[in-house]
């Protein structure tokens, strides 16, 4: 009859079967943590009295179909910068809508746009930084809509101001968002996932 090999553990027997099913269970608790870890990080700094004004229930298919009724609300979207042009009032983005992820970073999948946007910061960017394909993820306050021309047809465009912008930084292939990240009062952390960014992005607040 073969015996069960012992493992002695700071003064502790422990028979093969019980140390494999320990480990299973460490495994295990530090792949959920590192999960949790990984869901909770996101690049995208809102401050957080900004952050409890967004009204996370709002779609921005509801902001589209009727821009007027939520006037004054705060949204976040996501999207994709297809052009950009000075005004009077600052600089005007219009953008192409695009769903967020779990870390707020708009998907690359353009199939999944509900439309497009125009939103307005009202201080100065030199619309030369904000090349068409940019991914950006922004916090904006719904002003109402204008009509405007997409190619050859009207197109009613929901009108937001800008209250914080974040512009994801240039997708590489081999990329991946493991690894620590330090936090600015101290403190480390360990982000885990995989990305089609690398590098920090830029981030404006008002």
């Amino acid at each position: 009859m073969t015996r069960p090999i012992i493992v002695l553990l700071a003064g502790l027997g422990y028979s093969t079967d019980m140390w494999s099913r320990s480990l299973t269970v460490c495994v295990w608790a530090v792949g959920f943590l590192l999960a949790a870890l990984g869901c909770a990080y996101s690049p995208v700094k809102i401050p957080e009295a900004l952050e409890s004004r967004i009204d996370h229930n709002l779609t921005f298919t509801e902001v589209l179909t009727s821009p007027d009724s939520y006037k004054g609300r705060l949204i976040m979207l996501g999207g994709e910068v297809l052009k950009a042009r000075r005004l009077k009032e600052g600089t005007q983005v219009e953008l192409l809508q695009l769903p967020l992820d779990k870390d707020r970073e708009p998907t690359m999948d353009l199939t999944q746009s509900k439309g497009r946007v125009l939103v307005l910061h009202q201080e100065f960017l030199d619309p030369a930084t904000l090349t068409p394909g940019m991914l950006v993820t922004f916090v904006g306050e719904v002003s109402g809509a204008i009509t405007g021309k997409m190619d050859e047809v009207d197109y009613r465009y929901p009108t937001l101001t800008v209250k914080h912008w974040y512009i994801w930084p240039p997708p590489h292939v081999d990329d991946w968002r493991g690894g620590p990240y330090f936090g600015g009062y101290g403190g480390v952390g360990i982000g885990v996932g995989g990305g089609s960014r690398r590098g920090g992005g830029f981030g404006i607040g008002y």
